[in-house]
């Protein structure tokens, strides 16, 4: 479904132009060739903390591209609507695309792009992932995005996923209201989540994937393509990529901005949430960190772990390609 954006959106769109000017929006290299197609698809979800996704929109107008679509799918947050071919491009936690890469899923990961949308939330009581043994621990939504991420954290701390910890993951029951209710003893939530629950002063942090160690020294979210529209477009691969990285460096530029977007386009209600995720989440690190290592980092815990069988050789091997990303550092003097 695309948006048909407003009058609002519209100003709001010519001060993005502007800030686009910030990081640079040259014509793309005629050496790159013609795009193969002008219709790009990403998901449309709630989520605060993939803003460049919608940042994006008129950069990539810039890069050729006519039709962009931010599309409803049945279940956001999993890797299904990427691997189906609903959507073309996906920004989510690089653990989520691992398992379907593990089965030979048609999911490419091209580029790593910001650091730590999550925050493990506990009642009084529980100072540490230890703690939780015993515990029940709450996610809205249930799936790898959600779930793989405290499944790791209890595992990094010796506790077995399986059997330690009563997972709340039904979005029936509400997990982030029975948290609120004093129901279950923590929540792991993403932006718009920790920011309400520090308005409401319910809680406090455990793990914070912007600034505790490991997690933070490695991608959060990755942006991942559906292999066949990889395969066949690379140019327009190449040029989407080069607008999500540009929208990027909007966000973390010029994040009151970049927040006003986010309302406008319906992705949230609140501008302040936005506007606190957008200054909290680190936008300007996918030059400094790694993609490769993320990839391997969360590879090697999740095998641990027993969620996939490959090896992290087998996984960078089959489901990532850097040449895209190794060609805009150059040509972003990166």
């Amino acid at each position: 479904m695309s948006m048909m954006p407003s009058r609002r959106q519209f100003l709001t769109t010519l001060s993005l132009a502007g800030v686009a000017g910030l990081v640079g929006t040259p014509p793309a290299p005629a050496a790159e060739g013609s795009l193969e197609t002008t219709t790009v698809r990403f998901i449309n979800a709630p989520a605060i903390c993939i803003a460049p996704q919608f940042v994006a929109e008129e950069l990539l107008r810039a890069e050729g591209f006519t039709d962009i679509r931010y599309v409803e799918v049945s279940r956001p947050g999993s890797s299904e609507p990427l691997a189906r071919g609903e959507i073309d491009f996906e920004l989510n936690v690089g653990w989520t695309w691992l398992p379907v890469i593990d089965a030979g899923g048609p999911i490419t990961v091209l580029a790593g792009v910001m650091v730590g949308c999550y925050e493990l939330f506990a009642k009084e009581g529980i100072r540490g992932i230890t703690d939780l043994k015993g515990k029940s621990v709450g996610a809205q939504a249930a799936g790898a995005t959600r779930l793989g991420l405290p499944t790791l954290l209890a595992a990094s701390v010796g506790l077995d996923p399986a059997t330690d910890i009563q997972w709340v993951t039904d979005p029936s029951v509400k997990p982030l209201e029975l948290f609120m209710q004093g129901k279950i003893d923590a929540f792991l939530g993403f932006p718009p989540e920790p920011q309400e629950l520090r308005a409401r002063h319910i809680g406090h942090v455990i793990v914070n994937t912007a600034v505790d160690r490991p997690w933070s020294q490695y991608f959060c979210c990755v942006l991942a393509g559906n292999r066949e529209y990889v395969k066949k477009h690379p140019v327009a691969t190449k040029r989407v990529l080069r607008a999500i990285l540009k929208a990027t460096d909007v966000c973390a530029a010029e994040p009151t901005r970049a927040a006003q977007r986010l309302v406008d386009y319906g992705v949230t209600e609140r501008y302040d949430y936005a506007l606190q995720t957008l200054r909290e989440i680190a936008y300007d690190k996918w030059r400094e960190y790694d993609a490769e290592d993320t990839i391997r980092f969360y590879a090697l815990r999740m095998r641990e772990a027993g969620f996939i069988k490959s090896s992290p050789q087998k996984i960078i091997a089959d489901g990532t390609d850097w040449r895209f990303l190794n060609e805009l550092k150059r040509e972003l003097k990166a």
